[in-house]
């Protein structure tokens, strides 16, 4: 028979009984005969326990009994890292990729690395977290590559102009959002932005102006007047000052005149193009005095003849 017959012993007497219990004929589901027989051989001291059982039991009470107190008192972690850091998994390679403008201390910074930090515990999610929070990232991805690496990967925002206002100094991405302060570097080649309102009028602005490559390498700076129009300032110290309606056919006029009488070469202070009928030249303190000098030299009047009478 498949089934396990308790209790029925020869010639038809009850068996032993199991805690108490007896029966002639008691039959028990397969996952229970087992274990019940385990129960009545040590009920009849047929079982003997291995050496040492109760020591080992003890270790076991008081293994599990600090294994909770640990997890309760929220130090489970802290010796888990301990442990698996000590047994081969302890963080010793970090590869960053991707940064430029962000410097690999900061990263490591933000990693929170001590030095016995297991791979296998470590919060991989949080430390991206972390790194995220930095200025010039956007992205961020933290991967573990065991047994003893992480592997860092960013992607950085990209600086569009530099924004000053005031004494403050700023890269911002296209859409004017600020990154992080000037920081000096390959910053200094990006386009210098003055004034409030500059960077939200700036992407179109900067757009017409690269169309004339000779003109656009000469420009330092783009001044935003009263958040309505711009000057230009160069880099021999000319100002150009543009109209408020009408720059795309100024910057064309502008050109056309430098390129036909070398207007921006010479010595002069601003360009003013304003009206739009006309465009005035300011001549520099140096030049004003020459042109003056050069006036008064001409003879105010014209000699007269002498008369001749008939």
């Amino acid at each position: 028979m498949s089934a396990l017959k308790w209790g029925q012993g020869k010639g038809g007497a009850a068996g032993p009984s199991l805690f108490g219990l007896s029966s002639s004929h008691f039959v028990l589901p397969r996952v229970l005969r087992r274990p019940v027989r385990i129960l009545a051989r040590l009920g009849d001291g047929e079982f003997q326990a291995p050496r040492f059982s109760l020591a080992i039991m003890t270790t076991v009470l008081l293994a599990s009994s600090g294994a909770y107190g640990a997890y309760v008192g929220g130090h489970a972690d802290g010796i888990i890292q301990s442990i698996t850091a000590r047994t081969g998994f302890a963080v010793d390679q970090v590869k960053v990729v991707g940064n430029h403008e962000t410097s690999e201390i900061d990263i490591l910074d933000r990693l929170e690395l001590d030095g016995w930090t297991s791979l296998i515990g470590f919060d991989a999610e949080a430390a991206r977290e972390r790194i995220a929070g930095l200025p010039w990232i956007e992205i961020a991805a933290v991967r573990k590559v065991y047994p003893h690496t992480l592997e860092v990967r960013v992607e950085e925002r990209e600086a569009f102009a530099l924004w000053q206002q005031g004494s403050d100094l700023s890269v911002i991405e296209k859409d004017g959002a600020i990154i992080a302060p000037f920081s000096g570097g390959k910053q200094v080649l990006l386009p210098l932005l003055i004034g409030a309102g500059a960077p939200a009028k700036a992407p179109d602005f900067l757009a017409k102006v690269e169309k004339y490559p000779e003109l656009a390498s000469r420009i330092k700076g783009y001044i935003r007047i009263g958040e309505r129009r711009w000057d230009l300032k160069l880099d021999n110290g000319v100002t150009v000052k543009l109209p408020e309606d009408g720059e795309d056919q100024a910057i064309a006029e502008l050109v056309k005149v430098d390129h036909d009488k070398g207007l921006l070469s010479r010595d002069i202070a601003a360009v003013d193009m304003r009206l739009s009928d006309r465009l005035v030249v300011q001549l520099t303190p140096e030049a004003a005095t020459q042109r003056e000098a050069a006036l008064n030299e001409k003879p105010k009047t014209l000699k007269r003849k002498p008369e001749t009478k008939i």
